[in-house]
């Protein structure tokens, strides 16, 4: 058998990407919330469109994987590569978060073009991440009749709820998931020049704060400057937390040298971060204070407070309130446990509590693991010259600042196994916000990535 141009391959998916935008849009239409129950029936009905494209693809055994009380999986494969072969994983989700309250300029769950961006609910975060290697299967198939190596695909309907079923589904359909290395898509690339390849995550734990004086609410008059106020002493007791930037300063983590001055490749400048962040004029980033923004959004814990129990506008009495609280959600630095962390806001908060108050803490649910790796190996290597080929240089390995439940999982169940994070999401994509998007030009580079990863793995891993 002659050699396959892997080059002409890569045209050939280049070309279908217009063609992809068509069935993007479709797919985006269908509005599978997965946070919202009535939306359940949009979710399975992607499910079932789903499969049978697959099918068409030239896929085989492809379909809906279903448990009691979870939404549905996709899964399918194509496992006719010569002997030898290894066997690729492609790992999305198909779930969107909700838009509920939020102000776009376009319809959400429609794909509109303005630009060179793409615009819709889902559209990078992820329906175009594994998009991308549909259209990059489609292009091998058309070229030559077969892939480069046996492939299974893996398409999630609960990630945007922190995938609480996935273990339960590699549980109970095992075969699905058995592969050689395993190529997860969801993540980020530092620029719409520069692509990445995820490495490690910071993890998430929401915790309550509460603190309370008296039985019952007092009069303000009668009783203020004379006992404690539950309100300003939250205040002051979540502001011992942070420092004079408004970060966590407690439980902050040594970064070793190396990573720190790799991070200075990653172009997260101010002007990245005004636009990404949507900040109003006259904002400007934290300074950096000897780390890099990179390494502050990667490598350490952060806090935010998601709600308080202040009085609400319309429910003011002049009075002190027997109690306040506040929810927190702690972003977890790669490497570092959610017990220690928690341990560590608990003591400050503990420490001296002004005039004495109860402060209670309570861990939520929902909390996400840290996830730290080392991509190193055939794998890996295979990945820098598949970007290579494709973008004109290798990827970035970076650290994303968000916490992706279903990462740690997979690298808990797989610790064996390579597993290359890659994705179309770019600083100015807006993911889990109004105006989500996705950049024409990533999105094209990433299918002819795909396209000669295929191969690259091919060979890397032949058994």
């Amino acid at each position: 058998m002659a050699p396959v141009d892997v080059s002409r391959v890569a045209e050939v998916a280049e070309r279908a990407v217009e063609d992809s935008f068509t069935r993007l849009g479709r797919y985006l239409a269908f509005a599978p919330i997965s946070s919202d129950p009535e939306s359940a029936p949009k979710v399975l009905a992607l499910a079932e469109a789903l499969s049978k494209d697959l099918t068409t693809l030239g896929l085989s055994r492809a379909r809906v994987l279903t448990l009691p009380n979870a939404l549905p999986c996709v899964a399918a494969e194509w496992m006719n590569a010569p002997p030898g072969a290894p066997t690729v994983l492609i790992y999305g989700h198909f779930d969107v978060q909700p838009v509920k309250n939020e102000v776009w300029s376009t319809e959400p769950h429609s794909l509109v073009r303005k630009g060179d961006r793409l615009y819709g609910r889902g559209s990078a975060d992820d329906m175009g991440g594994w998009l991308s290697h549909i259209v990059a299967m489609e292009a091998w198939f058309a070229e030559t009749g077969a892939l480069p190596c046996n492939i299974k695909v893996l398409l999630e309907g609960e990630e945007e709820i922190g995938s609480p079923n996935l273990e339960r589904f590699m549980d109970a359909f095992p075969d699905a998931f058995d592969s050689d290395a395993m190529v997860l898509t969801d993540c980020e690339n530092p620029g719409i020049d520069i692509p990445g390849i995820t490495v490690s995550l910071r993890g998430l734990l929401e915790v309550e704060v509460a603190v309370t004086s008296a039985e019952s609410d007092v009069h303000s008059g009668i009783w203020g400057n004379v006992v404690p106020d539950p309100a300003t002493t939250l205040i002051a007791l979540l502001a011992r937390l942070v420092d004079q930037d408004g970060r966590l300063k407690v439980a902050r983590r040594e970064i070793d040298a190396e990573w720190l001055e790799g991070s200075r490749d990653v172009p997260l400048t101010a002007d990245v971060i005004r636009s990404g962040a949507r900040l109003v004029e006259g904002v400007s980033p934290l300074p950096e204070r000897g780390l890099t923004h990179a390494a502050w959004v990667a490598r350490q814990p952060a806090v935010t407070v998601l709600s308080t129990t202040f009085p609400a506008p319309g429910s003011e009495k002049n009075a002190i309130r027997k109690s306040a609280s506040a929810k927190l959600s702690l972003r977890i630095a790669p490497g570092q446990t959610s017990d220690e962390l928690f341990d560590a806001v608990a003591a400050e908060l503990r420490r001296d509590v002004p005039g004495g108050l109860a402060v209670a803490l309570t861990k939520l649910p929902g909390a996400a693991s840290s996830w730290d790796y080392v991509a190193k190996g055939p794998a890996f290597d295979a990945a820098d010259r598949a970007y290579e080929a494709a973008w004109g240089r290798a990827p970035l390995r970076v650290g994303l600042g968000g916490s992706i439940p279903f990462v740690a999982l997979f690298g808990r169940r797989f610790s064996q196994l390579p597993l290359v994070l890659n994705g179309v999401i770019d600083p100015e994509t807006g993911a889990h916000g109004p105006d989500e998007s996705m950049h024409i030009g990533v999105y094209t580079k990433t299918v002819k990535a795909n396209v000669h990863l295929y191969a690259e793995l091919a060979r890397a891993l032949a058994k």
